[in-house]
């Protein structure tokens, strides 16, 4: 199939009025910017739970959806992702005070108006998404044995997810459709495989829960979800504007309905 005619169908980005080329190149540096962003989240959300702030780990992965099963959600959050949000002399003495009890005679006279000065601000109750902090009863919720991310939250995450890497690679395929690529199957695959990832990522959050080895899988889903996003969105903007209208393009037989583009 590497030297199968053009579809009757197919249009290079050449052929394409300069108002949809335009559409089509905002687009890609919109999404582009989004990607990049999502992946700074990403790497601010998990990376650091192992105790290694610089550096996105499979540990990371695990301690996200299975949890460390023996310290708490609140000292994984503060060892993590919030351990920039407190000074160094706040976190330890509250991280030990989780680690031994969390009793309330220390939360009362001690940590409350820590609490209520660092984390009240976000964690006081008004975002369903983020855990209430405010109040002793709250705040023991979230010293109990880390059990990782719980069901609900990832219900709520995967719909998300789902939905909304659909739609962005919809779009991606579509522009990346108009590229000349051959061997077609190839074509076909980098378009289609960031939709099998997208299943396989997702999957693999409830999976790791039981087995812990399915955190590769969620690392390696995401890491070649985001090189088929990478070189479709560089062959697009590339063949949009920089190269040469392909000769078979300028060439076809626009009569032959039989090929594949």
């Amino acid at each position: 199939m590497s030297d199968a005619p053009l579809h009757r169908l197919y249009y290079h980005y050449s052929e394409l009025p300069y108002s949809l080329r335009v559409v089509y190149t905002a687009s890609l540096i919109i999404l582009g910017f989004g990607y990049l962003f999502a992946l700074i989240y990403l790497f601010h959300a998990h990376a650091g739970r192992d105790g290694n702030p610089n550096m996105l780990s499979y540990e990371d992965i695990v301690l996200a959806y299975r949890g460390s099963g023996k310290g708490s959600r609140l000292e994984a959050a503060l060892r993590g992702p919030m351990s920039t949000m407190l000074p160094q002399d706040e976190v330890a003495p509250l991280i030990r005070w989780v680690q031994e009890g969390a009793n309330r005679e220390s939360y009362e006279t001690q940590f409350k108006p820590v609490l209520e000065k660092r984390c009240a601000s976000c964690h006081d109750g008004s975002n369903p998404h983020l855990p209430n902090l405010i109040g002793y009863d709250n705040l023991k919720k979230v010293t109990e044995k880390d059990t990782g991310a719980d069901i609900f939250t990832l219900v709520r995450v995967s719909h998300i997810h789902l939905f909304g890497f659909t739609f962005i690679f919809f779009v991606m395929g579509t522009i990346f459709s108009h590229a000349y690529l051959r061997p077609v199957w190839f074509k076909c695959a980098v378009a289609a495989t960031p939709f099998v990832c997208v299943v396989l990522d997702v999957g693999a959050w409830y999976i790791t829960k039981i087995y812990e080895w399915f955190a590769w899988v969620v690392m390696l889903a995401g890491g070649v979800m985001g090189a088929c996003f990478a070189f479709m969105w560089f062959v697009s903007m590339y063949q949009l504007w920089f190269s040469k209208t392909p000769e078979p393009v300028t060439a076809r037989d626009s009569g032959d309905g039989r090929a594949v583009g």
